[in-house]
């Protein structure tokens, strides 16, 4: 295939994979066309004891399938092959459902249906052996469920930090319980690992360098958008779990990021699906099946962004280091001068969502402005609360724990007279439904999850 005519192909391929000397190669191609290779670096590797192969090589498998979300992207052909062989049916089905919803932002934005078009080989010499689950526990049942508890030695969790709130308010909760626990992050963020030197936890730094020929062809015009990176983020602490001897994997996904965006074609969008509750089962279960040996779950699973604010507040801890604004983040393009820029969605929702539960003064410290004072960032707040628009394509809480939040400081004499405040009491309050949730009722914990039974009473506590 000509390299300026990607976007014509027929078929994505998996190439190959191998890992030697701590690094791990996924290549991937479209057609005949060059190979695209992603490396992903494990600090300082320990020798791969013999028993632990057959786990290692199952969990690189599992990388190399989720990874390609990224290049597959790119043309979506309506072949995939899979060269080092098809996985189990169970495996392909998982697969089909993450390239589906994990892409379907980048669908809506680029107006295709992947309905019907995404389909992963199997092979039927493969066992499917999903696992049975307990639905009312919300966990699996059978040996990941048991993981952590029947080891013969104290269970060792990665958490994976991001930045923000969310996975220091996990952090917080596993020194409490006294885990053995590693703050654990992907690529060379600075903001990233002072947060996680923060935490006062040991720290694992592993390197991810997508191919260049994939910046290359963005340039000339491949279909681009937002891909699942939780996912893809997921199946790399998997591996490393199994190389560094860990028992569990600790994300810091909370209820509300089961929620969608908003409907396209008859298709639910969520721009969070990796981070929801149906991700984090379908992936538990196929690294039980699979892997084996790793509990995979989201230790905030049973609670709102709301009550993530609220744990998070309690401690001033972390008001100089985190940053939950993306642009911070960005692989490419320029970034904030500071931690917050202020402008984007997720600035705007945490600023809200903390604002119930710190003083006003410690707010504005925080975000250097009040930004909830600013009449230009109206129509912002207005998505946030999903009045006359959707919830904007980031991670920020449902609509109703915005219009929760705003309602709760609309009576606090600090933040009322505040422009967006003053404006929400007036303009949008009458017109909202009187049944929703109250802030109180949004900040207890509920829904399934996989937590592991020793540490459910430190997430359900509430203030």
């Amino acid at each position: 295939m000509p390299a300026n005519d990607f976007r014509s192909a027929r078929s994505f391929r998996f190439v190959r994979r191998a890992y030697a000397e701590g690094v791990v190669s996924l290549v991937y191609a479209f057609d005949d066309g060059p190979e695209l290779v992603e490396r992903i670096a494990f600090p300082q590797p320990p020798p791969l004891a013999p028993e632990r192969m057959a786990a290692f090589d199952a969990a690189l498998e599992l990388l190399h399938l989720v990874a390609g979300i990224s290049y597959y992207k790119a043309a979506v052909p309506e072949r995939i092959v899979i060269e080092p062989g098809a996985p189990d049916a169970a495996t392909a089905a998982f697969l089909a459902a993450l390239y589906l919803h994990g892409l379907g932002e980048f669908a809506w934005h680029n107006r295709l249906d992947l309905r019907g078009r995404i389909r992963f080989p199997s092979d039927p010499a493969r066992a499917d052996d999903t696992p049975e689950r307990d639905m009312d526990a919300g966990e699996p049942a059978g040996p990941a469920r048991a993981v952590a508890d029947a080891s013969s030695r104290r269970p060792r969790t990665l958490v994976p930090i991001g930045g923000g709130k969310d996975s220091l308010v996990s952090a917080e909760i596993l020194k409490a319980a006294g885990e053995d626990a590693t703050a654990v992050w992907i690529g060379a963020s600075p903001l990233i690992a002072a947060c996680a030197q923060r935490t006062g936890l040991p720290t694992l730094d592993i390197g991810r360098e997508l191919s260049p020929l994939l910046f290359d062809m963005n340039r000339r015009g491949a279909l681009n958008g937002h891909i699942p990176v939780t996912a893809i983020n997921s199946a790399i602490l998997v591996l490393a779990a199994v190389l560094y001897g860990f028992d569990a994997i600790a994300f810091s996904n909370e209820r509300s990021a089961s929620s969608a965006t908003l409907e396209y074609e008859g298709q639910a969008v969520n721009h969070q699906w990796s981070k929801g509750w149906e991700f984090e089962r379908m992936f538990g279960e196929r690294v039980q099946a699979r892997v084996g040996g790793v509990h995979y779950y989201s230790l905030l699973r049973p609670l709102s962004e709301l009550a993530v604010a609220e744990r998070f507040a309690r401690s001033s801890r972390y008001d100089d280091v985190f940053s939950s604004c993306n642009r911070n983040f960005r692989i490419l393009g320029p970034r904030p001068a500071d931690r917050w820029c202020g402008q984007c969605p997720k600035c705007h929702f945490v600023f809200l969502a903390l604002a119930p539960f710190m003083p006003k003064p410690r707010v504005l410290a925080i975000f250097g402005r009040n930004l909830l004072d600013d009449a230009a960032l109206a129509p912002a707040f207005d998505a946030l609360m999903e009045y006359r628009d959707h919830k904007p394509f980031e991670c920020v809480g449902e609509g109703v724990e915005s219009r929760a939040a705003m309602a709760a400081l609309a009576v606090r004499a600090e933040w009322r007279e505040d422009a967006l405040v003053a404006r929400f009491a007036e303009e949008i309050q009458p017109r909202l439904d009187a049944g929703d949730a109250s802030l109180q009722a949004l900040l207890q914990p509920f829904g399934p999850h996989r937590i592991p039974p020793r540490l459910v009473h430190y997430v359900d506590e509430v203030r």
